[in-house]
Order: structure tokens, then C-alpha cells, then sequence
């Protein structure tokens, strides 16, 4: 039996020691905010804090997890980076269609806790692990743009409007 403390709640788990925390997240705890994506850490579908640190969840063991603080999707509003990056997320339009932006959100909030005024090489850096088929990228700094309390050029959010 293993404890983990998801968004701030104790949850006891009788899984394997190298059980991925997405699947104990998903299948055990019934949370399926965090997405499964490539299953090797490379698309970012999965990002959750583990300690307000980003992590892939399809790659972290939840015995590596046990002890510490987890943050996922549906609590990050929680926090004030999270909540300002959802609220930026939804006034530009940012998602076209969902699937990688609880992974997004995740990452990027995890910039703004770091980082409250990140420059665009920051915001690269930050979500170069996190892939977006439907290429809205360009939505995607603005909003941490916005969210970190820059404004963000009109052209730039109708242009980014007309993307979709």
C-alpha cells in the first residue's frame, strides 16, 4: 500500500512499486485530466508537479511519488500562476482541439511559479517537451504572456484567432 497526497488530498493505492503515477492517476483515482500520450516522456500529454515541479507521468514510477506533493490538471487553479493561465488560456483561445493543453497548462504554470516575467527564449525552454498537433504555439505565448501580466499586442490575439 503506498500514500500519495494528490492535490492536496491522501489517497491510498494498492499498486506495483513501478506502476506509472499516470495509470494510478487515471485508472486507480478516476482523474483523467492527465492525458496518456506517447508513453515515453516526449510529448508532455501527461505533465503534472510532482513538489511544483513538472514531471511526465507516464515515466515516473509512483513509488517515486510517495512522500511528496502531486498537482495535476484539476487542482492547478488552485495556485495563482495556474488559475492566471487558465484564465489567459480561455481569453486567447489557446486550445483547438484539448488533448495536450492539461499538459500545457501544467508546464506553463510551472514557468510562472519559476519565473513570473519569462522572456520568449524562458517560454520556449520551459515548453519545448510539450507538443501541440494542432500547432497553436503562437497562442500558446501569448497567453503566457498574458498571464504573466504583459500585454499582448491586438494583432497578435486576432492573428492567433484566425489560426484556428
Amino acid at each position: 500500500m503506498k500514500t500519495l497526497n494528490v492535490n492536496g488530498r491522501m489517497h491510498t493505492v494498492d499498486v506495483p512499486d513501478d506502476m506509472p503515477l499516470l495509470w494510478v492517476l487515471r485508472d486507480v483515482l478516476a482523474m483523467t485530466g492527465t492525458k496518456f500520450g506517447c508513453g515515453a516522456a516526449l510529448c508532455g500529454a501527461c505533465t503534472i508537479h510532482i513538489d511544483g515541479t513538472p514531471a511526465r507521468s507516464c515515466v515516473t514510477p509512483v513509488s517515486a511519488a510517495v512522500g511528496k506533493k502531486i498537482t495535476t490538471i484539476e487542482a492547478i487553479a488552485q495556485t495563482q500562476q495556474g488559475r492566471k493561465i487558465q484564465l489567459a488560456w480561455t481569453a486567447l483561445n489557446v486550445p483547438q482541439c484539448g488533448y495536450c493543453q492539461s499538459g500545457q497548462v501544467m508546464s506553463a504554470s510551472a514557468l510562472l511559479a519559476a519565473n513570473p516575467h519569462p522572456t520568449d527564449a524562458d517560454i520556449d525552454a520551459a515548453m519545448a517537451g510539450n507538443i501541440c498537433r494542432c500547432g497553436t504555439y503562437p497562442r500558446i505565448r501569448a497567453a503566457i504572456k498574458q498571464a504573466a501580466g504583459e500585454k499582448v499586442a491586438e494583432h497578435s490575439t486576432e492573428s492567433n484567432r484566425a489560426e484556428v
